[in-house]
């Protein structure tokens, strides 16, 4: 069975020919489902990882012994932010004093985690996607450039297509594919503050 996309001509008052390209197709708008609970899956992981230390990046020591639910989980103490912060940032990056500045602070620490869990809820659930994605987009957008100067390429890494991810999951409405925008979108406040989407 083919996917048939149909573009309607009309004429403007010009009388110029306009194409209607609003037929996307429902393949498209599940490989746009399918992209949002893939990064939904992504940040709510690393926010359970970083809760819970579970071994898959949080949870090792220096000599590299996995101790999951031990003092790297953020529920014992350790912190989730300040091992990038201090010593992830490359010596040679403009912003160096800026992040390593925000390496012990308890206030970037709770907005780093509430990121993280509000972010992968948004993501997975298609609701508030207005807000889950330029919060991703501002989380990828910070980690890109504590990540600057890019070791593989001089431009464009994993971070930078994440913020270009975000705004095409933003833009697409991915939501209300597998999603629950189409019901959040009907919500009165929803409806009547449009942010909220």
């Amino acid at each position: 069975m083919s996917v048939i996309h149909r573009h309607q001509h009309e004429a403007d008052p010009t009388g110029s020919p306009v194409t209607d390209h609003n037929d996307r197709g429902p393949w498209f708008d599940r490989a746009l489902a399918t992209l949002r609970i893939a990064f939904g899956v992504t940040f709510l992981w690393a926010f359970l990882d970083k809760l819970l230390a579970l071994g898959f990046h949080t949870g090792y020591d220096q000599e590299g012994t996995l101790d999951r639910f031990g003092p790297a989980a953020w529920i014992n103490g350790g912190s989730p932010t300040e091992g990038f912060l201090a010593f992830g940032v490359p010596e040679d990056n403009p912003f160096k004093s800026f992040f390593n500045g925000m390496a012990d602070s308890v206030f970037v620490e709770w907005l780093f985690m509430l990121g993280l869990l509000g972010i992968g809820i948004s993501l997975l659930l298609g609701v508030a996607m207005r807000f889950g994605t330029a919060a991703g987009a501002l989380m990828y957008a910070f980690m890109y450039a504590a990540s600057l100067p890019l070791e593989n390429n001089p431009v464009v890494d994993d971070h930078l297509v994440g913020v270009i991810v975000m705004a095409v999951l933003a833009l697409g409405a991915a939501g209300t594919t597998w999603g629950l925008g189409h019901w959040w979108n009907r919500i009165g406040v929803v409806e009547q503050h449009p942010v909220l989407r």
